[in-house]
């Protein structure tokens, strides 16, 4: 599923292809990905703008020319792909298609993702319960400790709980923990206040690195984009089993937790 980074690297790109070009027409192929009916839907897109794309947490949000707003969630398998108008089309099915002049942004894998036409503040009634961005500038240290120390269970479950904090997800919680040393599965509780601070350290490093990479996306945006999905080589443990770790040559191994894969040294992450 794509995360903060990969919804990043998408946000930047898009901000820098489709903004502001009219919308000259809109092809759904599967209406469950919308909330609305097809025809409505297009109505409110066609001839329109996008005039600004903004991230939160997992989500991007595409604010259109009226006012409105096109929530996005790619959920597991989700992917966009911006190509030209019919020569630059992706090999899998797409559920829905936006032209932006000479250019086809293409949704694919939205079987449980979806985008949704909704008003600014139905937005951010949809997004109400998302916890604090960890690269957001009113984010510090202590304010990150107050946050994470608080609570109780196992510390993966905490990174991807969208409520506490917004953007993590598998990938980078097993990152953020191999670079921290600490055991995925350990208590928060059992944490001290040196292995919080490097937590917190380790999770702006790993995030800031894996958005700076592009993300572990399996295609690129479009053709000749070298970097989105570039950083899947440079992951350390996640979907790393059985390779030697970056650090010491134990080979990495993978267990479950709460129906979640996690991937962990156990050599350098010592299980508390």
């Amino acid at each position: 599923m794509p995360e903060l980074p990969e919804m990043e690297n998408y946000r930047k790109r898009l901000s820098q292809s489709i903004v502001n070009v009219p919308i000259t027409n809109v092809v759904v192929n599967r209406e469950k990905s919308l909330n609305v009916a097809v025809d409505e839907f297009q109505s409110a897109l066609q001839g329109g703008k996008i005039i600004f794309v903004e991230r939160r947490g997992k989500h991007l949000i595409f604010h259109l020319h009226n006012g409105g707003r096109l929530l996005l969630h790619l959920m597991l398998g989700g992917l966009l792909y911006l190509g030209r108008t019919d020569e630059e089309r992706p090999s899998r099915s797409t559920q829905i298609e936006i032209t932006f002049g000479d250019h086809v942004l293409y949704f694919i894998g939205l079987r449980l993702g979806y985008l949704h036409l909704l008003s600014a503040r139905d937005t951010d009634e949809a997004l109400k319960e998302l916890g604090p961005e960890l690269l957001d500038r009113r984010m510090n240290k202590s304010r990150f400790m107050q946050l994470i120390g608080k609570r109780r269970g196992a510390l993966k479950n905490t990174l991807v709980n969208q409520h506490v904090v917004a953007g993590i997800g598998n990938c980078y919680a097993d990152e953020i923990t191999f670079d921290a040393r600490i055991h995925p599965l350990t208590k928060i509780q059992d944490l001290t206040d040196e292995q919080l601070e490097q937590l917190y350290d380790s999770t702006v490093k790993v995030l800031n690195k894996a958005t700076d990479g592009g993300g572990y996306m399996e295609m690129p945006f479009q053709e000749g984009d070298q970097l989105t999905g570039a950083y899947n080589d440079a992951c350390k443990v996640y979907d790393r089993e059985g390779e030697p770790c970056v650090r010491c040559q134990t080979p990495i191994v993978k267990a479950e937790h709460s129906s979640r894969k996690v991937f962990y040294c156990p050599n350098c992450q010592h299980e508390a």
